[in-house]
């Protein structure tokens, strides 16, 4: 293929629905673009995106595919996104190289649940789009209906290009109000004929018109003065006027499509090379390139894509990661469309490309020449679904943590790791379709059978009152014996709170004279403070680390649940010595030992990690969001409006949390969606505090 410079790239990815036709689009484009010479189906599954076995057999998109078509000299890199929201991080690892998001809307739908979606996901991260109004073909295709919920959604933003004459099964023209034309189509690839507007459309092309030129004229103040001096701007001054405008985000134009029978894709390709803009690159600086996609394909092994975000970039190029300073050597570049990879000499600043077989070169990366800068990393959401998994055969548990770890490396929006606290594989992603792909894979690639189901809560416990104990090991067998004696205090701790030294014990006011204070923070959050008050030779000084390692060790395996426990003051303030058989491991279990029964005595609590939860949900579905919450000891903070949604604020236990974007998928009919991030620790109810209590002690019966 030949060369392009920054100026003659464009970077689009497709937004939208499942079922909006996105594949299908793209697939004339790379026809129009000449990529391809035959356009293949969804249905036939032999598309050039939506190429894996399971896309296939769903029909849906499960990866975001890079493609390109070449078009009036331009190359224009186009990446089809994944319509399921449970698939967001191909769509956000997109936005990361492409200047334009292209909306593509069902005419049969309107604006539909992905479509808004995926809208805010652009806005977000900063992403303007055009809208492309698909299957106008259809025999259930209402223009009307579309153009108005997408009126309601986004208000004055949208701004007709085009309208269609005849939706519906003999879909084939449409009118032009920027070029001022009819096209009107000849067959089903792509062949038209270009006339003037028929009369009877010329009153609707005309007022749509005027309205084009004002939202274009809004869009930059020297255009605005040319339109109130003349009433009057010419394509050219539309198409700045629109340019301005969607870099602004003040602005969605509207086409019409039928991507199945390549009506209207050359507009909307032409519309791209003229309107939108070339990546914001720069050829003179030194060679950069920031890799947003990894995947690992048949015959292929790893591959990296990438955009070049300086420079040139050519084949063999010896580069750096600036964040590791480890060195790559990239023996062979290509430019790729989904499975079609063709090796190319060099790739130019703004461009998109492929190389295999890195020896780290995965999502969020940056390789350049030496001196270039690390490029910001991508953002992806937080996770919204979590679950455990373990092999059904126990001998294959190494394989399976070891497949999670290919999938999750090429998915940054799947995170998989071996938590040692609750001692099982946890698998977090966006959503249960999500969690039943890797599941998916993890058989059909690997060959391994899991178990995927409900994962236990990492809960904490503490107390909250104080509590003295003490406790004696003595051993004796024969030779050497074990000897140590403990005496302690424990109170909780409080952040910002002084440290108190006054108690009584013994029905005495006591003031410990404190010798050495440790205060250590925990790993797992919260704090632990020990306290030498040890007088008069009690406890040799040398002892105090034993001892302080028997508490860490009682802290890690809480004695109500086995949990971590945290926020704890320990006063270490009498205890007794052997002259020979004191040694380390016998102040290290009294140590642990009078801990445990000191904390049994101090009111314990155990802590569940509470979640913010933010549900957008359309107002039709507040009262069954709000409902549902209420059954999951939720507790709303407030709720606000955002366009037409209403967003819920709200703090729910993790215990209450499983498989709820499912459930709320089905509360609202798949319109609302949520984020979850940790909040903090409290204390549960009493109930609940006793079934778990009740659940470890039956628990540790049967391992008995």
């Amino acid at each position: 293929m030949k060369e392009y410079t920054t100026k003659d790239i464009r970077n689009v990815v497709l937004l939208g629905s499942t079922k909006s036709g996105k594949t299908t689009f793209s697939e004339a484009m790379l026809y129009e673009g000449k990529v391809i010479d035959r356009r293949g189906s969804v249905e036939e599954k032999n598309t050039v995106s939506d190429n894996t076995e399971y896309e296939q057999t769903n029909q849906k998109s499960i990866n975001a595919t890079p493609l390109y078509a070449e078009f009036k000299n331009t190359k224009i890199n186009i990446i089809d996104a994944p319509g399921s929201d449970d698939f967001c991080g191909g769509a956000i690892s997109a936005f990361k190289v492409c200047e334009t998001g292209i909306l593509v809307v069902n005419a049969q739908q309107g604006v539909e649940v992905g479509t808004e979606i995926f809208a805010r996901y652009a806005k977000q991260y900063g992403v303007p789009t055009i809208v492309a109004v698909n299957q106008l073909d259809h025999e259930k295709a209402n223009w009307e209906h579309t153009l108005e919920t997408l009126k309601e959604t986004f208000g004055k933003k949208i701004v007709q290009v085009q309208f269609p004459v005849n939706p519906g099964a003999s879909f084939n023209a449409f009118v032009d109000v920027l070029t001022q034309k009819y096209y009107e189509f000849k067959d089903a690839n792509g062949n038209c004929e270009e006339k003037d507007i028929p009369a009877q459309y010329a009153d609707e092309a005309e007022s749509l018109r005027s309205e084009l030129m004002e939202k274009a004229a809004e869009g930059d103040d020297e255009l605005m003065m040319k339109f109130f001096d003349t009433m009057e701007l010419d394509t050219d001054d539309i198409r700045k006027g629109l340019a301005a405008g969607l870099a602004k985000g003040e602005c969605m134009p509207v086409f019409c499509l039928s991507a199945k029978n390549d009506v209207g894709v050359k507009s909307i390709m032409d519309f791209i090379v003229n309107v939108t803009p070339a990546p914001a690159c720069d050829a003179s600086a030194p060679t950069s390139l920031f890799i947003f996609k990894t995947d690992v394909e048949p015959h292929l092994g790893e591959v990296s894509y990438f955009k070049v975000m300086g420079g040139t970039l050519g084949e063999g190029a010896d580069l750096v990661n600036p964040e590791t300073g480890n060195g790559e050597r990239l023996s062979a570049i290509y430019s790729v469309a989904g499975s079609k990879k063709d090796k190319v000499a060099k790739i130019n600043s703004g461009d998109i490309g492929c190389v295999m077989k890195l020896k780290n070169g995965k999502a969020n990366t940056t390789l350049g020449v030496q001196g270039v800068k690390a490029i910001e990393h991508i953002v992806y959401p937080d996770f919204k679904y979590r679950c455990a998994v373990k092999a059904l055969d126990k001998n294959e548990d190494v394989k399976v943590g070891e497949a999670l770890g290919k999938i999750c490396a090429q998915d940054p929006t799947l995170n998989a790791a071996f938590s040692n606290e609750l001692r099982q594989t946890i698998l977090s992603g966006m959503g249960e379709q999500h969690i039943n792909f890797a599941k998916w894979r993890l058989k059909n690639e690997f060959k391994l059978e899991t178990e995927f189901f409900a994962p236990k809560i990492p809960y904490r416990e503490t107390i909250t009152k104080t509590a003295i104990a003490g406790y004696r090991h003595k051993k004796q067998s024969g030779g050497a014996g074990q000897f140590g004696e403990v005496r302690l205090l424990i109170t909780p701790y409080v952040e910002g709170e002084p440290q108190p030294k006054q108690f009584k014990i013994d029905g005495k006011d006591t003031i410990f004279a404190i010798k050495s204070t440790d205060v250590q923070d925990l790993p797992w959050g919260g704090k632990l403070e020990f306290n030498n008050c040890v007088v008069g030779g009690a406890i040799d000084l040398s002892f105090m680390p034993a001892i302080l390692k028997g508490i860490n060790q009682k802290m890690t395996e809480g004695p109500l649940t086995g949990s971590y426990a945290r926020d704890i003051r320990v006063y270490v303030f009498d205890g007794k010595m052997h002259p020979v058989d004191s040694k380390e491991i016998a102040f290290i279990i009294a140590g642990r030992q009078a801990f445990s029964l000191a904390f049994k005595d101090a009111g314990p609590k155990i802590l569940e990690p509470i979640y913010d939860v933010d549900i957008t949900t359309p107002s039709d579905y507040v009262g069954p969001c709000m409902s549902d919450l209420n059954t999951r000891r939720g507790m709303i903070i407030n709720q606000e409006m955002d366009g037409n949604f209403t967003v819920l604020h709200a703090r729910v236990p993790l215990a209450e949390l499983y498989r709820y974007s499912t459930v709320l998928s089905s509360l609202s009919a798949g319109s609302a969606t949520f984020t979850m991030k940790f909040a903090e620790y409290q204390p549960v109810p009493a109930d609940v505090q006793k079934k778990l209590l009740d659940e470890y002690a039956a628990q540790e019966q049967e391992e008995d």
